[in-house]
């Protein structure tokens, strides 16, 4: 007797959308699970957190930045559409409508629609010469606008894409204004720490404005970008550049009826199953996740959580127990030759998490003080009062300071306190490290402050 091949439909042809799609063809044949992905761009699985390195030179290939290619998922069973958008969910259909006309019935349907930049509401936001810096396409719109002689940049926003595009912006030669609403760049650093990196900017050449919402995008008889309006003044540019945040896209998902959680993401279980329709799953910046410290839901978009998260999915859908553990939203960046990192909570998610807790900074070097090239660094850790539990860190420091976090961000996540950090056994070489590393340091001074 024939064995019936069931269907799952995947919308969307990047991280969260392909690494589903790629997993489930690991457990589960062709001749088991027919796998069909949408995609209504021209590119699939390519690096958006590249984007601002190829429009700085730094990436001199934008082929560089995809990963996987149609035909390569062809290799595998998994048939990909590219150019055709999902129009509508039909649940209780069960099937997907495209914009080329078709209908895809699925007995599994994966969303990862991915995320969309936030936009505020002011006049001339549509204008010639505003970009985004989400898909390729904007990559190439805005290394169009500087060949074309685009010589005055203001970007919008002091998060992680609005650093990297300050920067990138400013080593092509442009004059760079950073345009923000709060008092400082990286709202996701402790005050003390935000202050470090405001003054790199400043210190290469960025002009930042702080406490400066946008008002208008003011444009020529043209139509084309001329200045950004705040209540302090005009900004001359000849582009301006969207640096403030991902939101969840989910308006295909809220239209067909998906539950949709506080934080606007599709609502999924750990195993990223819509709470609403168990045959539905969703991964990615559309999807709200939760806090790895505090439990609450949230929302954090990183490519590292989509391709984790689409995994899990994949594995679900391959009959594979599988639960996704939660964020921390560990991230690195940098601003010229200072590296920012953060992960876990600041003070002001710990105070909001009704944890009592206590900070300590302490400043050290990269490596060995007498050796070449031994640069400041600044760790920051938060910790519960009385227990010692590591809740948070930040880092700010040069070349060698990032990649720290992550041996704070692995702490916190096993539960450790500062006093058993203090006490792990970290590597030392005078081109690496001082004899105490600048996280045990932290770490040691943390412990001692709660014992003491």
């Amino acid at each position: 007797m024939a064995v019936s091949t069931d269907r799952l439909v995947v919308i969307g042809g990047d991280a969260a959308g392909l690494s589903a799609a790629a997993q489930a063809r690991r457990l589960r044949p062709a001749e088991d699970l027919e796998i069909v992905v949408l995609e209504q761009g021209p590119e699939i699985s390519y690096s958006a957190c590249g984007i601002p390195y190829w429009i700085g030179g730094q990436v001199p290939d934008r082929d560089a930045l995809l990963a996987r290619t149609p035909a390569q998922f062809e290799a595998d069973d998994i048939t990909v559409h590219t150019h055709v958008r999902a129009e509508e969910i039909d649940l209780s259909a069960g099937e997907v409508r495209a914009s080329d006309g078709r209908r895809f019935g699925y007995d599994d349907l994966m969303v990862a629609t991915g995320g969309r930049p936030f936009r505020p509401r002011v006049p001339g936001l549509d204008a010639e010469g505003v970009f985004g810096v989400h898909r390729l396409a904007d990559g190439a719109d805005i290394r169009a606008a500087i060949a074309a002689g685009a010589r005055r940049a203001v970007v919008l926003g002091g998060g992680y894409i609005g650093l990297e595009m300050a920067e990138v912006l400013q080593a092509r030669g442009l004059s760079v204004t950073v345009v923000l609403a709060d008092p400082l760049p990286m709202a996701q650093l402790d005050r003390d720490m935000a202050e470090r990196v405001c003054k790199a900017m400043g210190d290469i050449g960025i002009d930042v404005q702080p406490e400066q919402p946008v008002r208008e995008i003011e444009t020529g008889a043209d139509g084309v970008v001329r200045a950004v309006r705040t209540d302090a003044g005009s900004y001359d540019a000849d582009l301006v550049v969207l640096g403030l945040g991902m939101g969840p896209e989910t308006e295909l998902a809220r239209e067909a009826g998906l539950q949709i959680g506080v934080t606007g993401g599709i609502d999924v279980a750990h195993t990223q199953r819509s709470r609403s329709h168990p045959e539905v799953f969703a991964a990615g910046d559309c999807a709200q996740t939760f806090h790895r410290i505090t439990g609450e839901a949230a929302h954090v978009a990183l490519g590292t959580h989509a391709n984790k998260q689409g995994r899990v999915a994949g594995s679900v859908i391959g009959r594979r127990p599988a639960r996704f553990a939660g964020v921390l939203g560990t991230a690195a960046t940098k601003v010229g030759d200072l590296e920012i990192a953060r992960t876990g909570l600041c003070t002001t998610q710990a105070e909001e998490a009704g944890f009592d807790h206590r900070s300590e900074t302490i400043e050290a070097t990269t490596r060995a003080g007498y050796y070449p090239g031994a640069e400041a660094i600044a760790v920051k850790l938060i910790t519960e009062r009385g227990s010692g539990l590591l809740i948070g860190a930040q880092l700010v420091g040069g070349p060698g300071s990032a990649k720290r976090i992550d041996v704070l961000a692995t702490a916190i996540w096993a539960g450790m306190t500062a006093e058993e950090l203090a006490g792990s056994d970290l590597s030392y070489a005078p081109p690496f490290s001082p004899t105490y590393d600048p996280v045990a340091v932290a770490a040691r001074v943390s412990s001692r402050i709660e014992t003491g």
